[in-house]
């Protein structure tokens, strides 16, 4: 089971510097961070937790376009938590696991993660955003879900090892085991077609 204690977190340690140019944001995470934006302004959470937030840049997008009353970043990343913090102090910014959230339960009305996802262990960090959310509160999870196993192993190959993607299915389930109810899927249209599409997921706690 993949998690986010292995050796990513000293890999982004290490990407940090470049993580904010342009070029990577807007062909890797801008169009995917779009959708998420659209979902939470439908929901209109008031306290946000935003797992795994890298250097910060759509949390404190978060902080500005939703006005909400409190919002938490988190992350294992230490270089990266670094440029979020020296980017904004009105977040509060954390160091954490996915799977040990350092929040306590019912605390938030909104938990999301934007390609980031597939480093967890993900029953267990499932588990951690239910523990952290107030009763139907919700779930906002952007990232790729192949819809075959050999596109699913291609996928792992790549990372070697230190990640997992599941087939749409398999995430329905995850939500569903971890106790969640309403899942819904919308694809975000980019590069990658039908067999490696992304999806942003809401479900309600």
């Amino acid at each position: 089971m993949v998690s986010s204690t292995n050796i990513v977190a000293p890999l982004f340690d290490r990407v940090a510097a470049l993580y904010d140019l342009d070029i990577v944001q807007r062909f890797t995470y801008r169009i995917e961070q779009n959708h998420v934006m659209t979902r939470l302004r439908e929901l209109r959470p008031e306290r946000i937790l935003d797992v795994g937030c890298g250097t910060g840049l759509l949390t404190i997008r978060m902080l500005e376009e939703l006005s909400p009353t409190e919002i938490h970043g988190c992350d294992l990343s230490e270089g990266m938590l670094a440029k979020a913090k020296a980017r904004s102090s009105a977040v509060n910014w954390l160091h954490g696991r996915s799977e040990a959230l350092p929040l306590p339960d019912a605390s938030v009305d909104a938990v999301t993660c934007t390609e980031s996802f597939h480093f967890y262990d993900k029953p267990a960090a499932l588990a951690e955003f239910h523990r952290v959310l107030t009763p139907g509160g919700h779930v906002v999870i952007s990232m790729i879900n192949p819809r075959l196993a050999p596109a699913q192993r291609i996928l792992d190959w790549q990372a070697f090892g230190q990640a997992n993607w599941p087939s749409p299915r398999q995430m329905r389930r995850l939500f569903t085991e971890a106790g969640f109810r309403d899942i819904q899927q919308s694809r975000v249209p980019r590069p990658g077609g039908p067999l490696i599409p992304n999806y942003v997921w809401v479900a309600t706690r």
